[in-house]
């Protein structure tokens, strides 16, 4: 099993920046690929940024490259990543959630979401 925490959810004026944590642990990541997704009020969840495996790159969507940033940090049985989201815009109110999935098809997790405001 994979326990993912996220945190620095928040309200933040349009132009203005966040940085997303997402602590994991419970197994070694190594073959996952590792992201964030969100989802708005009365649209479909969506990928954001994500961490390819297959690949070594990062994934980002048209609607964020050059103001979104994921980085990953690898402590002692946890890795945590990071979502730094800076210039943000009222289009990117949703709740953010943190996820990690193994490439060998082993498990999909979730975090519990956390909830970013941008007030125009």
């Amino acid at each position: 099993q994979v326990q993912l925490v996220e945190s620095g959810g928040g309200l933040v004026q349009a132009g203005g920046s966040l940085r997303l944590s997402c602590a994991a642990s419970g197994r070694t990541l190594n073959t996952y690929d590792k992201g964030w997704f969100r989802q708005a009020p009365g649209k479909e969840r969506e990928l954001v940024a994500q961490f390819r495996w297959s690949t070594g790159r990062t994934y980002y969507a048209d609607s964020v490259k050059g103001r979104f940033t994921l980085s990953r940090d690898n402590a002692k049985n946890t890795e945590t990543l990071y979502l730094q989201m800076n210039s943000l815009k009222s289009e990117d109110t949703a709740v953010y959630y943190c996820n990690v999935r193994s490439v060998l098809d082993t498990g999909d997790y979730w975090g519990q979401g956390t909830q970013v405001t941008v007030s125009s």
